[in-house]
């Protein structure tokens, strides 16, 4: 009998693919899967029921956890107020539109830095016209502040384009606006932009629409807020400024006549400023796989610029926070390489056991 079993599978095996042991142990691994009882299936009927009744219970908790949400937006959204002064006043030195104090300019490494500059002003050999020297050594504001932060964050950097930085130049604030107290939990950020040449809009935004409550098809999954939908807004392009699209020529040739014409026709163009175009969810169609991800990195982005980019800009400008996201990121790194290092060593020592148990005295030889 097990003869013949092994044969029927070396058939199947020589029809689907060449390596049938590799077929084998694959056809293994998936019998213990399906074949493994869970929990629930093993339990009396009397535990099972009071474990559903532990269920019932968790669903409560989770519902609850969502009103801790709830209260910790409305909590964001009133310290909101009391940031904004100060994210102002940063608008304000940014742009040049206010001098900063001698006393708010102060900084701890400041004297260092001033000796640093000394010792290599003093090595510099060639002497610049003064009034040069003076317009680079006093420019308004910060010049290209948030264009400067784009380029450093390799999330927005993967999105900048060479005829986007013109016009980013222009941008002089990023703000983030919460939803009002009984309003569905969203948020928006808003693009502030000095007058320009490009576009006609003053400030581009991008509302992102949140749920805070666990499904009711699969409760346990709830982890707290989540992005689900975002809307963009036009952008009123002046003409021939509208870097989303790109125009190009095409030979078209007549198939009777032979006449060879010339059309020109726009087609989308890579760009920061399709971010304000997404992709349209629909409740009624599913998203094919590029746009689940498409519409998952921009989630991603907006999550981002809230969370990190608007409350910390100056450190991701001098690249501070910069740094700090890498040492997170290389302590991740860390904690998954151990994970893996302790479970190739469990796999070890359960290779070892097994040998010891089926094959003990070629276990001993050395």
């Amino acid at each position: 009998m097990e003869g013949d079993k092994n044969e029927a599978k070396g058939k199947v095996g020589d029809q689907v693919m060449q390596n049938p042991q590799a077929l084998a142990a694959l056809q293994d691994r998936l019998d213990s899967v399906t074949n493994t009882p869970s929990v629930m299936d093993s339990l009396p009927p009397s535990v099972k029921r009071r474990v559903n009744a532990l269920k019932n219970l968790q669903v409560k908790s989770a519902h609850i956890e969502a009103k801790f949400y709830e209260e910790v937006h409305e909590l964001e959204r009133k310290y909101a107020v009391l940031y904004q002064p100060l994210f102002d006043k940063r608008k304000d030195i940014v742009t040049g539109t206010v001098e900063p104090t001698d006393e708010e300019c102060e900084w701890q490494s400041d004297h260092e830095d001033e000796e640093l500059a000394d010792e290599l002003q003093k090595k510099a050999s060639i002497e610049e016209p003064k009034e040069e020297a003076a317009a680079e050594e006093n420019p308004k504001g910060i010049p290209e502040f948030w264009l400067s932060i784009f380029r450093n964050v390799d999330m927005l950097s993967d999105m900048l384009q060479d005829h986007d930085e013109p016009i980013l130049r222009h941008l002089q604030d990023i703000k983030v606006i919460f939803s009002g107290p009984g309003e569905p939990m969203s948020f928006k950020l808003e693009f502030h932009f000095e007058p320009n040449n490009y576009f006609k809009n003053t400030v581009l935004t991008k509302v992102y629409k949140m749920k805070s409550e666990p499904d009711s098809d699969e409760p346990f999954s709830f982890e707290g807020p989540e992005i689900i939908d975002c809307e963009g807004c036009e952008i009123y392009w002046n003409n021939g400024k509208d870097v989303t699209v790109k125009t190009i020529k095409k030979k078209q040739k007549h198939k009777g006549r032979g006449i060879v014409r010339t059309v020109t026709k726009q087609v989308p163009n890579d760009s920061f400023f399709n971010f304000f175009n997404p992709i349209k969810v629909s409740p009624d169609k599913e998203l094919d796989e590029d746009s689940e991800f498409t519409l998952a990195t921009d989630f991603e982005i907006g999550h981002f610029f809230r969370e990190r980019i608007v409350p910390r800009a100056v450190l991701y400008f001098t690249g501070e926070a910069l740094e700090d996201d890498e040492s997170f990121e290389e302590e991740l790194d860390e904690g998954e390489e151990e994970d893996q290092d302790d479970e190739m060593d469990e796999e070890e020592e359960e290779g070892d056991t097994k040998c010891g148990e089926a094959q003990p005295a070629e276990c001993k030889q050395q």
